[in-house]
């Protein structure tokens, strides 16, 4: 296993974006391996240096992530650039093995309602399919990080509410099935700040010196004051999509992610330096946009701008 602190260090935010993957999931237009690859450069350039890149799921049923392994690559020509990709079944992690990703996500929902639709398969078989990954990485690429990510964390859309010990306990059968990190999603936006926060500080606490990851939607408004209360309840690790891309099948019509620039505008007034400059952002936020005419894009830091002489904003 790599060594987490370095990777995730628990004294600075990190900032992971999942445009190329969780923002591409639902799209009806995509940009091709090339146009991926400036997208993924501009960032580079512009100080991010935590992608998701795609997912190895069938690329007939999924072609926006037939180019995983040339995603991969490209990351791995960056110095100092992190990989993740998403692996939902044993076929993903078999060939997630035989590649240069850094981190394998794998998810667990916090019910068995969400896991029958998601994965076919229950909560119990999902963490079980954690443990295989962790068995396969001892084996054949340790190096790699396993992370679980636990779905529908703070709120399901088809069973409705989630006892959070439920997600506290799926958590801790996860880290005890060898998981290097776990991550809670808000994967249809019902969460508001009060939940994030507690969540945030009982994942603290049963994680220790570890790291944890928060995962937010802006469905109903409520991202960027959601991830205010992770950062104040001990998350220092979050996911956001360049312009709000992304969406969830289980909640139709909804916005996407938190939008990437806007969570760096947060973390930077809220005094943690991110070594990502807004500008830059705004150079690889054209490449997708141009790349995908149809697709909503999304952002106040868009509209409004970044106020004039700020160090980040350059």
């Amino acid at each position: 296993m790599s060594d987490l602190a370095q990777i995730y260090p628990n004294d600075r935010i990190t900032l992971r974006e999942v445009g190329l993957r969780d923002g591409l999931q639902l799209v009806k237009t995509w940009p091709d391996t090339d146009a991926k690859r400036d997208w993924l450069k501009r960032e580079y350039a512009a100080g991010v240096r935590h992608f998701e890149i795609g997912s190895f799921l069938p690329a007939k049923n999924f072609p926006q992530f037939g180019d995983v392994q040339e995603m991969i690559a490209a990351v791995a020509a960056l110095d100092g650039a992190h990989s993740a990709a998403l692996a939902l079944n044993e076929r993903g992690l078999g060939d997630a093995m035989h590649t240069a990703v850094d981190e394998i996500v794998c998810v667990i929902s916090s019910t068995e309602d969400h896991s029958q639709a998601n994965m076919r398969r229950s909560r119990d078989e999902a963490i079980g399919l954690v443990r295989k990954a962790v068995a396969l990485r001892d084996a054949e690429a340790p190096g790699k990080i396993i992370n679980a990510g636990i779905a529908m964390a703070f709120g399901c859309s088809i069973s409705g509410h989630v006892d959070p010990g439920e997600v506290i306990r799926l958590s801790e059968a996860c880290l005890d099935a060898g998981a290097d990190i776990v991550g809670l999603a808000d994967t249809v936006g019902y969460a508001g700040p009060r939940q994030v926060g507690a969540m945030s500080n009982a994942m603290a606490k049963l994680c220790g010196k570890r790291p944890f990851s928060i995962h937010l939607h802006d469905t109903r408004g409520m991202g960027i004051a959601n991830a205010a209360s992770a950062i104040d309840n001990g998350a220092r690790v979050l996911d956001a999509s360049l312009g709000g891309l992304g969406g969830c099948p289980f909640a139709p019509g909804a916005t996407g992610n938190v939008v990437f620039e806007d969570l760096v505008f947060l973390c930077e007034t809220m005094g943690f330096a991110t070594g990502i400059n807004l500008s830059g952002l705004k150079e690889a936020r054209a490449i997708a946009e141009q790349s995908m005419p149809g697709e909503a894009f999304y952002g106040a830091l868009a509209k409004a701008g970044a106020p004039a002489n700020m160090r980040w904003s350059a």
